[in-house]
């Protein structure tokens, strides 16, 4: 990273300051008018679909993109105008784009390299960037000699190397299968604890996002539709859209909303918050219940999802740990009438 001129940053400003961003491509409008504020330090997940504007937000981070209105702050400098080597930020990319004829020693020391970084000193930051992402010993290997999970941590130790105060990643770890995926998420929000520096994390997995992140901002459509922790994103979503897309969308409106809860409006309740009970259970003090009939059963191991079509319309996802029941147990509930109950508490009016 080249040296500025900038004045020494205030150290209680955000790390990252977005204001009215926007970004068009021709006619489209990928990025409409975004605020926000990420904190030094902070582990923050850019969250959508794809096409939601996400990605974009990021490449104008790093300033692979120039924003067609609005400011990018790093520490309190204006940086919307400068290159993406006049910025102290590193990025990880999907593809880790490590150099293949070199061992993992040289990719990770080779920005050190060109910044002209004498060789002793190259050696034992890249020497410390592996050991922060647990892969000492491998300097002499080269990358096709090892596996995903590997190369990915290689290429983390390559953005970190050069300490940067903020580290972008751009959905690294979606090239994963499943499990190296999972155990990668759990390692890689280590790895930031550890450094204490700013990462903000693109993806378009709600799990992923709920797993790593201290806050979560949803995108859609260009915009951020809600910025909280995963616990307030998923538990009280802010829309509609929220609802649906961080979790499975169970939503109660119209008419089932008023014969179930007695309110107008769209309320949502987490499937997990559901149970399962025979037609003529009494639903308790403090609870809602609907009648309703089992139209599908998914039976995943350690729980099964009931998909219920409400005698009063519209239908309801509940979730159940398999505690006491089998395959064969669930499956014969395919049919069947059922009363759902939950807690007043867990419902919540979104939009």
């Amino acid at each position: 990273m080249t040296e500025t001129t900038d004045a020494p940053a205030d150290a209680s400003l955000p790390a990252i300051r977005l204001r009215s961003l926007r970004k068009t491509f021709g006619e489209v409008v990928a990025v409409d008018s975004v605020d926000l504020d990420i904190a030094d330090g902070e582990f923050l997940t850019l969250l959508g679909p794809s096409g939601s504007g996400k990605t974009t937000v990021l490449r104008m981070i790093a300033g692979f993109e120039l924003p067609t209105a609005g400011t990018v702050e790093l520490a309190g400098v204006d940086v919307t105008q400068k290159a993406p080597f006049d910025r102290d930020v590193n990025t990880v990319f999907q593809d880790y784009a490590l150099f293949p004829h070199m061992s993992v020693q040289e990719n990770v020391e080779y920005g050190l390299k060109v910044k002209k970084v004498p060789k002793a000193e190259r050696r034992q930051r890249a020497e410390e960037a592996l050991a922060s992402v647990r892969l000492e010993g491998y300097g002499d290997r080269k990358p096709t000699a090892m596996s995903g999970g590997q190369r990915q941590r290689v290429a983390l130790a390559r953005a970190l190397v050069n300490r940067p105060k903020v580290l972008l990643l751009d959905e690294p770890l979606g090239a994963l299968d499943l499990k190296l995926r999972e155990e990668m998420q759990v390692e890689l929000k280590a790895i930031q604890r550890e450094v204490g520096i700013t990462f903000v994390f693109v993806t378009h997995d709600q799990e992923e996002a709920l797993t790593m992140s201290d806050r979560i901002a949803v995108f859609n459509n260009g915009g951020i539709e809600q910025i909280g922790t995963p616990a307030e994103v998923y538990e009280h979503p802010a829309t509609e859209f929220v609802a649906g897309f961080v979790g499975t969308s169970n939503l109660l409106r119209g008419e089932a909303s008023r014969a179930v809860l007695g309110h107008d409006g769209v309320f949502s309740v987490r499937p997990e918050k559901i149970r399962v009970a025979e037609p003529g259970a009494v639903a308790g003090e403090g609870e809602d219940s609907a009648l309703g009939r089992v139209r599908e059963v998914v039976y995943v191991g350690s729980g099964t999802r009931y998909v219920v079509d409400l005698e009063v319309g519209g239908s309801l996802v509940a979730l159940e740990q398999n505690q006491r029941s089998t395959s064969m147990d669930v499956m014969g509930m395919r049919g069947r009438q059922v009363r759902l109950v939950w807690r007043k508490e867990h419902e919540y009016r979104v939009g």
